[in-house]
């Protein structure tokens, strides 16, 4: 894998991780890493869900920052559910 990917794959994962936390209203931030990890989890997430929906194609890097912040949304919600004792 190029190095640019991985700065792509790094950077949408960030961007992602902290806007799904906004929109789904979190307390307190998870910090770079946190968000990295959330939104690279969520964008194979909601790569997997669209699909299975039958949303996919190309599009782009903006369709990409999408599909990962609705699937770290997925995550985030899944969560809360999960674990209702715990702040998230």
């Amino acid at each position: 894998m190029p190095i640019w990917t991985l700065i792509v794959w790094l950077v949408i994962g960030a961007v992602a991780g902290y806007l799904a936390s906004r929109i789904m209203g979190t307390p307190g931030p998870y910090g770079l890493v946190g968000d990295i990890v959330l939104g690279i989890v969520g964008g194979i997430v909601g790569g997997w869900i669209l699909g299975l929906l039958g949303v996919s194609g190309d599009g782009g890097i903006i369709g990409s920052l999408i599909t990962a912040v609705i699937g770290a949304m997925i995550l985030l919600w899944l969560i809360r559910t999960l674990m209702p004792g715990k702040k998230m």
